[in-house]
Formats: C-alpha cells, structure tokens, sequence
C-alpha cells in the first residue's frame, strides 16, 4: 500500500543516517565540520562561550576508534534526574512522590484546558537566588550558631548547605539555548545533528557558577544544499507567521505529495513536523498517533526527504520541552536566524 510506501521511504531515510554512526573517521570528519561552523559564528568556545564542542583528533582517529578532547561534564539526561532529586528535597517527598504530584498538577490544569507551563529563563533565575540568599542566610545563622554555642561540651557543631544541593538548573534557558543553537546549524549552516537526545548533551561547570552545553556525537548528521535551506527558511517563517496558504504552497514546492493533497492535512504535517504540537493541534494525541491519523485521512505519497532529519530534531527538542513543562514554538524560536539568514541573501 501507498502507507507502507511512505513508511519504508522514511526507514530509508534514517538507515542512510543511521549507517555513518558506524563510521568514526567520518563522525570526526563531521564533528570537526560543526565544532568549526559554530566556533566561527562565536557560539562555541572555551569557558566563555554558551556551548562546547570537543575536539576531534583526526590523525589518531579511525573507523573504529574516534578519538577525541574530554569534555568534563554530566549528562544532560543525568544531570536533570539529579535535579529533580534536588526539587523532590525541597518539597519535603521522594521522588516518586514528586513526580507523581506534578503528574496529577497537569492532569487537572488540561482538565480545564489550561497548559501548564513553567517558569520563564527570567524567573528562574530569579528563583535561585532566592533559595541561594536563603541558603547564605541559614549558613551564616549556622556559623554564628557553631562558633559560640557550637563550643561548649556535648553541643555538636551544625552543617552547612553547600550550594550544590540547590535546584539550579534553569529548565527554560536550557530549552531555549538547544533550539537555538540546532536552529543555527539547520538554517545558517546547513550542517546539523539529526539526534539531539539529552545523552548526547553535557552540563559543564563553569568558573562564574553556572553551566555550558557541551554538544556531542555527531554521527548523525545531516547536510542540507543552498536551496533546500533557503526553503526551509521560507517555510519556518510561514510557520511562525501561521500563514497556512503560504506553508501549503511551499511545502508542495518542497516536495510534498499526498493522496488527496488535502490542504488541511499539509498544513497540520507541516505545524507538527517542524514547529509545535499541542492539545489543540492534536487533539490531545500522542505526536506519533496523530501522525499515523493525519496519514489514514490522505495517504502520504512522498516527503521533502531533505527535511526529514530537520523534522525529527523539532520533535525531539519539543519533546524535552515537554517533559520540563516548557513548550515551545521551534517556527516562532528560529524565525529571526530564517529572516536574518534571507536578508543576507537577499532575498527577504
């Protein structure tokens, strides 16, 4: 059928991907062509900089072995659990406790139709100076405490809070920085990693206190032709725009072809393929069964297959942004990189 059709042409897709992570002289070889691309526009760097990228040593490297600088770091994926950890403490529960309250938190809201959304970059930071003040406050009452009561015989001596059993990851300005960065490779530099997951994202300490990205394995990367990134520009600004008929029109011009080429259904790939999913969009269905509906009504003949990994890292950095109670609009994050990019161009 033309559905099984449509599902073995993506398989293909991503088997031709998937085949260069077997490859690592050619990962070291892309590696070394980001790390170049993003240290050239000065997002990537030394401690300065918002996001790290490792070196590759491509003379010590093989197709075996890749060989490259340490990144001294936690996983992302890690990193977050340590951090609900740290949420569930304060909160006076378990993790499963936690986890469970927050879960029936947004149960309820969408009960009302309300999206729970988390704190903004801005109050975040706002909040961990809060509970840093209070923590520098408890510590200096402590001091005051050990160095005079604390003395006397049979008194023990109080601990202090270090900073590390803080909260201090700021969900918003994590999300924010990942779907910009990735927006940045996609449109500017046509080059991208096609798998974002949060294993394959470091948190670095920094000197100042907070934390840099490292951005690793790049055997998944996909490179996008002149043409196709100016498209994809045009298309993410129609997006972010909801400017349906111009997203139908381009979307066609990249390559889209149903059954019925119902313009409905073309609009609702595109919204959900490269910007954003929500209740209203979907119905409340999971992004993968909404896609499987969406291919019942007008079976889906062929795809843009360049956009195909540019679609996947759109729903995996909504995904992350999902889970920290952070939604995003990726047309509505990456439309100042598109219009930047078509200005210099020309062409906007």
């Amino acid at each position: 059928s033309i559905s099984k059709i449509r599902l073995l042409h993506c398989i293909y897709r991503y088997c031709q991907q998937f085949m260069t992570e077997f490859d690592y002289k050619k990962e070291g070889e892309q590696l070394s062509k980001v790390r170049d691309n993003l240290f050239k526009a000065g997002l990537a760097g030394d401690d300065g900089k918002q996001f790290a990228v490792p070196k590759p040593y491509l003379d010590l490297s093989t197709k075996k072995v890749l060989v490259m600088e340490e990144l001294k770091g936690e996983k992302l994926a890690n990193a977050l659990k340590s951090d609900m950890t740290k949420h569930a403490a304060r909160a006076g529960e378990t993790v499963e406790q936690f986890k469970t309250d927050q879960e029936e938190k947004v149960r309820q809201l969408r009960k009302k139709g309300i999206v729970n959304v988390g704190p903004s970059a801005k109050e975040y930071d706002q909040y961990v100076r809060l509970l840093d003040g209070e923590r520098k406050l408890e510590n200096a009452s402590k001091v005051a405490y050990n160095y005079s009561l604390g003395w006397l015989p049979g008194m023990e001596w109080k601990q202090y809070v270090d900073r590390d059993t803080l909260p201090l990851i700021n969900h918003a300005k994590l999300v924010d920085d990942l779907i910009y960065i990735h927006g940045w490779e996609v449109l500017v530099d046509g080059y991208f990693n096609g798998d974002p997951h949060p294993g394959n994202i470091l948190l670095l300490p920094r000197k100042k206190g907070d934390m840099q990205l490292g951005l690793i394995d790049y055997g998944q990367v996909k490179a996008l032709s002149k043409e196709d990134r100016l498209l994809m520009c045009r298309i993410i600004i129609a997006l972010a725009d909801e400017n349906k008929s111009e997203v139908i029109r381009l979307m066609k011009e990249a390559g889209y072809k149903s059954q019925n080429m119902n313009d409905d259904i073309i609009y609702l790939y595109a919204k959900v393929s490269y910007d954003e999913d929500n209740d209203e969009l979907t119905g409340g269905k999971h992004i993968q069964l909404f896609m499987e509906d969406i291919q019942a009504k007008d079976p889906i003949e062929a795809l843009p297959k360049d956009f195909i990994m540019v679609g996947r890292i759109s729903v995996m950095l909504r995904g992350l942004g999902h889970a920290l109670h952070q939604p995003r609009s990726v047309a509505k994050a990456w439309k100042p990189i598109a219009e930047s990019v078509l200005k210099s161009e020309g062409v906007l």
